[in-house]
Order: C-alpha cells, then structure tokens, then sequence
C-alpha cells in the first residue's frame, strides 16, 4: 500500500476520529503510527481495520526514529498529520515525565526524520508535502472575564506542564519551518467532545458516572469556561487546512461557543432524562470538590482567520454535539467498559477518580 497520509497517536479520540472521517470521504490510504499508551485504543478504528488498501496500522513511538524513518521509506506520505500526545493535565500534574517524552523529545525525533524525508523527495513531491502539528487553546493561557479570546498572534502563556510540553512542541515545529523551511501548519484547538473519548475526560466521564448514578463531581465552584467543540467539526477543519493552509501557518480552530463546566454537565443531565424520561434526577448527583493545582479559568477561541479563509463553520452546536455524544456513549456501552478496564489493569484507577473530574 502507498500511503497518502501518515497519522501518528490515530488510535486516540481525535486521531481516530480524524482517520475514520478521512477514509469516509474518500481520503488517499492511511498509516497510523500508535504507541497505544492508556488511552490509545486500536477498535476505534474497527470500522476500517479489515481494509487493507487504505488502512494499515503501526504500532510504535514517534521517538522511535528507525522506525519512522522505516515508514517513510515504505510509504511515501504526501502528508503527515501529528496528533501523538499525553494530553491530560491531571496526569501531567502526577507524572510530568511522559510528556516530556512524548510531547517534546518525540516531537523533535519526528520532525528530524521527516525534515530528512522531505529534502529527499522529487520537487514536485517536495512542494506538495506537508506536516500539520496538532495542538492545543492551553498554550495561551488562561483569559480573564473580559478578556477577548485568544488568536493566532497571542502570546504564549502555558500554566500545566501539559500545556508547556505542547507550547515546546510547537516552538519546535516553527522553528523547522524558519531554519529549514519544512512545510508545517499547526493548529490550536479548544475541548473537544464527542465518540471514542477516554473516559476520565469530563464529557465522558460525567455521562459514564450519571448513568451508573455516581457522583458527578465538579472542580471549585464549576465556573471555569471552555470553548466547547465537536469533534467531527475539529477534523473537518484540519482536512481543509491539510488541503489548503499557508506553509508556516497557524489556525485557531474552536466553536465560539464558551461554556461554564457545571452547564456542560447540568446539560448532559437534562439530555440523559429527556432521552430516558424514568431515569434517576442526575442533577442531584452534582458534587463540588476541591478545585485543580493551576487550573485554568477561562479559555475561548477566535477562529476568524479559519472562517474566512476556508469558509468552515462548526455543523454542530453545542445542544446537538451533546445529545450525539451521549446517544454514542449510552449504545457503546462495552467500549467504556473496555476502556476502564484497560485503566484498572494498569493499576491506575485512582488518577480518574482523585482528581476526580478532568476539565480538558
């Protein structure tokens, strides 16, 4: 198989949502690099897993530079989209060392090896060739009540070791574009929701403990905002900037819609019941508890420049993002299972339930 696209972390939830919708819409073959690490899961990708013309799966460390370098070799990409991260702040909190080594070592590895493949390629595949970096709102920072949101030329402000790893991360892929003119695009995007979400992040994990009616708890007062984004729309936009993106841009891709963590979950609750009219009354399994280390009090995105450069727009709302993703979470009930069961033989049980609730 000649591959069209490398996808590294495909196995995650944005990266297999990604995948599945690229290869729905008639997207060229595709690689998918996975370390599986926790949160990695290889039947997100059951639907396409039996294809072998346009699908093939790799398990490996982008760190590992033999390997990628072995891949691009056999492959050949035209491009090659980067979504391997650690990506939960909590974790990071607890165990700083593996985005270190991942989000930051794993990074450089894997440009120094594209960076190679790249200056070998014929000119016309040279010029065609492009690398998108998968990032993140939090690099910025955290804005005040009246602050504007964040855009493309805001400084960076990074308050978790997670969000410093992938500020680093992006430092790096920018420099490789201003020493070495590798053709990159990064990308910022805000929470993300939506099928094949891990379930220790919060949208998830308030509709796997309301249905199984646990406490749902909430950090400090509840109040902390987020600009709230589906995820199918999060993909649809990196597949027009892959296709259509200046070399050495960056975009801020995010809904506009800025939420309040304790409304996200009073609204998974009222959906719950309106989908199961006998259900227990979720609300009153809210529960505030002690708030995050450095948590972050509001983020939220101005993603102009991406409206009007690819006239992209958000197809869900928020209302009919949620009432989607809790109708996947209430049938796919198994692959939670699977997916706590994956935590529970790692002996990890306890960084999803102390802290209690992950907020991105």
């Amino acid at each position: 198989m000649s591959a069209g696209i490398l996808v590294t972390g495909g196995a995650g939830f944005i990266g297999s949502n990604f995948i599945l919708q690229w290869l729905r819409r008639g997207g060229a073959p595709v690689i998918n690099l996975d370390k599986l690490s926790y949160a990695g899961n290889r039947r997100n990708l059951d639907e396409v897993s039996s294809d072998a013309a346009r699908y093939a799966f790799v398990h490996g460390d982008i760190g590992n530079r033999e390997l990628v370098r072995g891949l691009l070799e056999r492959y050949r990409p035209r491009f090659i989209v980067n979504f391997a991260a650690e990506t939960h702040v909590d974790r990071s909190i607890v165990h700083a060392d593996a985005f270190m080594a991942t989000n930051v070592n794993g990074t450089f590895a894997l440009l120094g090896e594209v960076l190679g493949y790249w200056r070998s390629l014929d000119l016309s595949d040279a010029v065609q060739f492009r690398f998108l970096h998968v990032s993140t709102d939090e690099v910025y920072g955290s804005l005040a009540a009246g602050d504007p949101p964040f855009t493309e030329q805001s400084p960076f402000a990074p308050n978790s070791v997670y969000a410093a790893s992938k500020a680093a991360s992006d430092h790096l892929v920018r420099a490789y574009y201003r020493t070495y003119g590798l053709p990159t695009l990064t990308t910022h995007c805000s929470n993300n929701y939506g099928p094949f979400q891990f379930p220790e992040k919060l949208v998830p994990l308030m509709i796997h403990n309301a249905l199984a009616r646990k406490p749902l708890p909430i950090y400090g007062d509840g109040q902390n905002i987020r600009d709230w984004l589906y995820v199918e729309d999060h993909c649809s936009a990196i597949r027009l900037i892959l296709a259509n993106g200046g070399v050495g841009e960056t975009y801020n891709i995010g809904s506009g819609t800025q939420i309040t963590n304790l409304v996200v979950v009073e609204t998974i609750c009222r959906i719950l019941e309106e989908l199961r009219p006998d259900a227990f009354p979720h609300l009153e399994l809210i529960t505030f508890v002690k708030d995050r280390l450095g948590h972050d009090k509001r983020y939220a995105i101005d993603a102009t420049k991406v409206r009007q450069e690819f006239r992209w727009e958000p197809s869900e709302s928020f209302e009919s993002g949620m009432r989607k993703t809790i109708l996947w979470y209430i049938e796919h009930q198994a692959w939670v299972r699977r997916a706590l069961s994956s935590i529970n033989s790692q002996g990890e049980e306890r960084l999803i339930r102390v802290p209690p609730v992950i907020q991105k």
